[in-house]
């Protein structure tokens, strides 16, 4: 079993900055291929950001440049900084690995 816990959503008003965490713990062996998820009203799930075994890391092109994830291995956490929010990015953020996801935590953008 994997447990994912995210935090540090909440209100902010455009070109403002949130980072967002996920603290995962269980039968877990690497961040590697942990990613964020986002989920607007109305819309489907999509994929925001994820992370690598290597380091390496996507960032889809709606968030790109603006967006960026990152992990400390030896927490077993993964965050997601967001910087130049817009109104468009207003969604409820899930983190997943694999086939386990998190609860969500809320980010509304809006002046």
């Amino acid at each position: 079993q994997v447990q994912l816990v995210e935090s540090g959503g909440g209100l902010v008003q455009p070109g403002g900055s949130l980072r967002l965490s996920c603290a995962a713990s269980g039968r877990i062996f690497s961040i590697g291929r942990m990613g964020w998820y986002r989920q607007a009203p109305g819309k489907e799930r999509e994929l925001v950001a994820r992370i690598f075994s290597d380091g390496g890391t996507y960032c889809a092109d709606s968030v790109k440049g603006r967006f960026t994830i990152s992990g400390d291995k030896a927490k077993n956490t993964v965050y997601l900084q967001m910087n130049s929010l817009k109104p468009e990015d207003t969604a409820v953020y899930y983190c997943n690995f694999a086939a386990y996801w998190g609860q969500g935590t809320q980010v509304t953008v809006s002046s």
